[in-house]
């Protein structure tokens, strides 16, 4: 049995034609007549031969690699816009490559460092905060660089985010129409930008009210940090009557351990907002109010960045997240 790949060359030979009628053959538009291009595809097909369009890459502006450097791409979130990502960059007719930068927040350094080394054409970046030197060298280097919902500080990438500052405010008010008056947040203490806009703009919008938060912030962005948020508040004497728990997995904990664990009744004596319309928001079990971020628009947007005409860098484009009215919300009083 034959093993390796077979190369140009060993096609050439067997077809009894050159090594460039072979690259020919293999490239859209190029000129071959009928005859060598049969004779070219007959010896690749004995032969199992494919293109190596990473080497042909290399030799060209272009290898078609998109990268995506992400993380936590288990969570329901993160593993939907991924999968939006990858079908569109499918359909632009590139690569996705990606990098699972989980753990250490080094690793989103050298992922980025890697496609470099890779020559992806672009990458896009849905976790951490790379180093502006590293994004200069990225730009310099000819590399598209998109951010989702990332820090927008950055001078050069293009950035795509949620407006998250509205959603808490529209939180923060369905909770006072409903005759809420003691509020809570409870977030994670991963601190990634997008957490950390919703939690600023939920306590600014409730400050303005003349509103006092009691604020969780402890573990990983998560169901279990949920369910010890609903834990640690209903322990104490000074019980919620709202909460916005900064993602939609953080608040089926935080409902799943306030109804079973301490029988509160929801919406009637607590009142619960989430954030990203995951599937499990709308189960009968949780029928949760939520924000929905327009996913596929984020991600066709991105690719299109990615891999169309180069726009003018640094563009920023702030995309709306509509509440999704369900049950975990009384209606409101005016």
């Amino acid at each position: 049995m034959r093993t390796g790949f077979s190369s140009a060359q060993q096609v050439a030979d067997l077809a009894g034609v050159s090594r460039s009628a072979v690259s020919r053959t293999f490239t859209p538009g190029a000129s071959v007549s009928g005859e060598t291009r049969e004779r070219v595809m007959l010896a690749a097909e004995q032969l199992g031969y494919h293109v190596n369009h990473l080497a042909r890459g290399l030799m060209r502006a272009s290898t078609g690699i998109v990268c995506l450097i992400v993380a936590d791409g288990d969570t329901p979130y993160h593993a939907r816009l991924q999968k939006a990502l990858t079908q569109h960059l499918r359909d632009a007719g590139k690569m996705a490559m990606v990098f699972n930068t989980s753990g250490p927040s080094h690793h989103v350094d050298q992922a980025l460092r890697n496609t470099l080394n890779y020559r992806a054409d672009a990458s896009i970046v849905l976790s951490g905060s790379p180093p502006q030197l590293l994004i200069r060298t990225c730009l310099e280097n000819g590399q598209r660089l998109v951010l989702i919902n990332r820090d927008d500080r950055f001078d050069g990438p293009h950035n795509i985010g949620v407006d998250n500052a509205a959603a808490a405010e529209a939180a923060l008010h369905a909770f006072i129409r409903a005759g809420c008056t003691r509020p809570a947040l409870v977030t994670s203490a991963a601190g990634t930008p997008s957490l950390l806009s919703r939690e600023t703009a939920f306590l600014t919008a409730a400050q303005k009210e003349g509103l006092e938060v009691t604020v969780w912030r402890e573990g990983r962005t998560g169901y279990a940090t949920g369910a010890d948020g609903a834990r640690r508040l209903f322990s104490g004497r000074q019980r919620p009557d709202a909460a916005f728990c900064v993602t939609d997995l953080i608040a089926c904990g935080f409902l799943d351990a306030a109804r079973h664990e301490f029988g509160i009744n929801v919406p009637r004596d607590l009142c619960v907002i989430g954030f990203d319309d995951i599937e499990q928001a709308d189960w009968a079990s949780y029928r949760l109010t939520t924000f929905s971020p327009p996913i596929e628009e984020i991600a066709r947007r991105a690719v299109r960045l990615a891999t169309g005409v180069r726009e003018e860098a640094g563009s920023r484009l702030i995309c709306h997240a509509p509440m999704v009215w369900r049950s975990t919300v009384r209606p409101g009083q005016g």
